[in-house]
């Protein structure tokens, strides 16, 4: 096992990460404007200037740009960030306008935009679904087997015995469903529901504070209940019930992400712990170095952010143009084009600055500004 990852490895970890989940994702962009007859003009992974690229049989150019930090598909008739239509389109002739993005009804540009993002979930619940039909699913009873002096769950008044059913609203069916839970809402008070001897008791818990560090010297903040799981018990699925896990494990992974989010946005997360692309690059290189089973759930889990941020109502994003879509659909008519156009501008300008303000905290995490006082000082 490789102790520490270099440079090197780090960059081409980065790339095997982010490249296929880009892919994949205009990928399901492409195959949806298929279906519905869209044509195609541009496939492309990275923004500005072509590196390589080909032209199909269809007239789609497929191609790799300078900034891989993206990617696109530019079909017929898309001609602005707000997929407004340019004014030659309307001299078009009606058998190609029909293969145009904005010939097509609005349900069918609808499932167009979705499929990138839905691509995402779908490539994560595969690879959830291939790790629960090879290894089982922990499955371990949720009876409550010690709890830890002076903890948390001491404290909430939690016995031996309880059988914890709920946390934060959120259901517990097994011992493995606490830790997901809890790990998110360092002293944070939450309602916690457990049974003891058939009686339903509520109680109020406050996480713990714990801190911790990684072999690789990462250091972060989790929330601890202080209560000992049974046995621990990995269960074979059956056939039938393997998708069903890998569905509910993906929707328990986007439900903490719109838990962290909300933190964040309520203050009571930093917003010291948004990352961006040199943070994943930096975790690409630690996690393969612990082999490929850690690599691949890496990749389902930024997968689903990408799915999750793509969703987002904002501007330029896949989000921002369902929720116009959403609107366009209640209206029975699209928004102005001039109100369009200056919402993607300040979409724009708003993911700029928010890149700006990852970077600065990526920059942050690897040490930089404390070095650079280090020197000052």
């Amino acid at each position: 096992m490789i102790e520490s990852p270099g440079i090197l490895l780090t960059v081409a970890s980065f790339f095997l990460v982010i490249g296929p989940l880009i892919f994949l994702h205009e990928l399901g962009h492409y195959f949806a404007g298929r279906a519905f007859g869209v044509k195609a003009d541009v496939f492309s992974i990275g923004f500005g200037r072509e590196l390589a690229g080909w032209t199909d049989r269809r007239g789609t150019r497929w191609k790799i740009a300078l900034l891989p930090l993206g990617g696109y598909v530019k079909f017929a008739g898309d001609m602005s960030p707000a997929s407004t239509p340019d004014p030659a389109w309307v001299a078009l002739p009606p058998e190609e306008k029909a293969r145009t993005f904005q010939a097509k009804p609005l349900w069918q540009r609808f499932i167009i935009v979705a499929a990138g993002p839905v691509t995402n979930f779908l490539f994560a619940i595969l690879v959830f679904a291939a790790f629960f039909a090879a290894y089982g699913a922990p499955h371990t009873p949720n009876v409550v087997a010690s709890v830890v002096p002076g903890s948390a769950a001491e404290k909430a008044g939690v016995r031996v015995g309880d059988r914890i059913t709920m946390i934060a609203r959120q259901g517990v069916g097994r011992f493995e469903d606490i830790a997901p839970i809890v790990r998110i809402r360092p002293g944070e008070t939450v309602r916690m529901d457990v049974y003891r001897n058939e009686r339903q008791i509520h109680l109020l818990v406050t996480p713990d504070r714990e801190a911790q560090e990684d072999r690789f010297g990462n250091r972060f903040e989790i929330g601890r209940l202080g209560v000992g799981s049974p046995a621990p018990v990995i269960a074979p699925l059956p056939a039938r019930e393997v998708l069903g896990a890998a569905v509910d494990h993906t929707t328990d992974i986007v439900v903490a992400m719109v838990s962290t989010l909300g933190q964040i946005i309520t203050g009571t997360r930093s917003v010291s712990e948004l990352g961006g692309p040199l943070q994943i690059a930096k975790f690409s290189g630690q996690t393969v170095t612990l082999g490929w089973l850690p690599f691949v759930e890496f990749m389902a889990m930024i997968s689903i952010n990408l799915g999750f941020i793509n969703l987002l109502p904002i501007p330029l994003l896949d989000g921002g143009h369902l929720f116009f879509y959403a609107l366009e659909g209640v209206r029975r008519r699209p928004l102005n084009p001039v109100v369009q156009e200056w919402a993607f501008r300040s979409g724009l300008a708003l993911l700029l600055a928010f890149m700006l303000f990852v970077t600065f905290n990526d920059l942050a995490s690897l040490g930089l500004w404390s070095g650079l006082a280090g020197l000052i000082g």
